[in-house]
């Protein structure tokens, strides 16, 4: 009675691996396949060179057992022509004929191994095993690296905690299609950045990028920018003008606060989205486009679409992928990369407190740095970029002091601003913590909670701005 084989297993998860055996011996093709079936791969046979091109070409394999000598194509022909679009595929030649010089010109073509008839068979199925696992490793290195590149590869934008590695994540997926984008968030979130790197990491890339200041200007003043306008249309057009989207053809045209256009416009925009098409200001024939269009707004569209201030129609053409931005207050762990990210640039750009490798040599002192944690951040990285210009351009030493923090924050944190007669900066910082200090009989402990900052903190400032803390009135 037959040994009774294993059933074929599916392809996937539940086997080691899928291999193509590739041999016009019969024998070979059915020795091959219990050997390597009763090892728990899934197999594929192929009886001759064209068959295992055709298989090759329709699915995928971890492995390919590939015989040398066939009589419609030899094993070296289909080498070679599998190498021009397939470099990673592990492929073992077997052949009767154990020449050096043959397994010499198979490896060169391109094959992973060699192995002669009769083979061995543990050092065959070891080989076969030590090959996919292999490739498999490999693959996921360059899946990993892709990953990682696609998260980290947005200069400009800068964050590591979990929201905004999402925000990438979807950057990166969204950035390759066609599909039309609404950026939300709040003000200074980095809404044009984000349409930028999408932008930047899409085939459009070589294109232009538009940005169009909704809010800015009249309605008709809008839909000449647009749509670009032709000699004589209206009072003062000496002369025909190409719209955004005419300049954005083959690009990306950007709508910044999109819920400010009004409802004539959002009526010919929905047009351009819908048909690709327009009519320049004064005339009556039809330009084509090709542009993809992201917009961005800080406003509750839904909600204006209830309250009928905003197309319900626009609405859902624009928001066929939203990309919600943060508010700097809920991702605080991204305020230090952000504040190194600002003190490199500043630095660079004012020439000032850089290292031999054109790095900033800034750094906020500990108590600065508190209050830059704790403040709330309305305005959001705008806010926190004007922030550090801001103490670059004051700064002395490269240890920068909470005196040159703007008042918005030192206020919040319930520090009083003294001004002095020169620009309105604040003063040392030394009197605030002296006044303090008088004020509560020299407590420390009291003096840091009426100044609402950590005793510790205090501390290094009393030793740092050389405060006698022993005196008493």
């Amino acid at each position: 009675m037959p040994e009774k084989l294993p059933p074929d297993l599916p392809d996937g998860d539940l086997t080691k691996g899928r291999i193509l055996v590739v041999d016009d011996e019969a024998d070979i093709r059915e020795s091959l396949e219990t050997l390597l079936t009763m090892e728990n791969y899934s197999v594929e046979p192929a009886q001759n060179g064209s068959e295992g091109l055709r298989k090759m070409e329709a699915g995928h394999y971890d492995l390919v057992l590939l015989d040398l000598m066939m009589p419609d194509r030899s094993g070296m022909d289909v080498l070679r022509e599998v190498r021009e679009r397939d470099t990673e595929t592990p492929i073992i030649m077997i052949t009767a004929y154990g020449s050096v010089d043959v397994a010499v010109s198979a490896l060169k073509a391109g094959a992973s191994s060699y192995f002669s008839k009769p083979w061995d068979n543990e050092k065959l199925l070891i080989e076969v095993e030590q090959m996919i696992a292999r490739t498999r490793l490999e693959h996921e290195n360059i899946q990993l690296k892709r990953a990682l590149k696609q998260r980290y590869s947005f200069p400009n934008i800068v964050g590591r905690s979990e929201r905004m590695l999402r925000i990438l994540d979807l950057v990166g997926q969204v950035a390759p299609s066609r599909a039309t984008v609404l950026v939300t968030g709040e003000t200074g979130t980095g809404k044009e950045l984000i349409a930028k790197a999408i932008h930047a990491n899409s085939a459009r890339a070589d294109g232009a990028f538009v940005a169009v200041n909704t809010g800015s200007g009249t309605a008709d003043l809008l839909e000449a920018q647009l749509f670009g306008h032709v000699k004589g249309s209206f009072t003062g057009a000496f002369a025909s003008r190409k719209g955004y989207f005419e300049t954005a053809n083959k690009g990306t045209i950007f709508f910044d606060e999109i819920g400010t256009i009004g409802h004539e416009t959002q009526a010919k925009l929905l047009r351009v989205i819908q048909e690709r098409e327009f009519m320049p200001v004064g005339s009556s024939e039809v330009v084509r486009v090709d542009v993809r269009i992201i917009a961005a707004t800080n406003a509750d569209l839904r909600r204006m679409v209830e309250e009928k201030t905003f197309r319900e129609d626009l609405y859902y053409r624009l928001n066929v992928i939203n990309i919600n931005l943060p508010p700097l207050r809920d991702r605080k762990e991204d305020i230090p990369l952000l504040v190194d990210h600002f003190f490199n640039r500043y630095c660079r750009e004012n020439g000032k407190f850089l290292d031999p490798d054109g790095h900033s040599q800034l750094r906020f002192d500990a108590d600065a740095m508190q209050l830059m944690m704790d403040h709330n951040w309305p305005g959001n990285v705008r806010e926190l970029e004007n922030a550090v210009e801001r103490a670059v351009v004051l700064a002395a030493s490269p240890g920068v002091p909470a005196d040159v923090l703007p008042d918005s924050i030192l206020q919040a944190a319930g520090v009083r601003v003294r001004q002095d007669g020169f620009g309105g900066l604040p003063v040392d910082a030394s009197l605030f913590e002296e006044e303090t200090l008088e004020a509560v009989n020299w407590s420390q402990t009291a003096a840091a909670e009426r100044l609402r900052i950590p005793l510790s903190t205090l501390n290094q400032k009393i030793k740092r701005l050389g405060i006698d803390p022993k005196r008493k009135g």
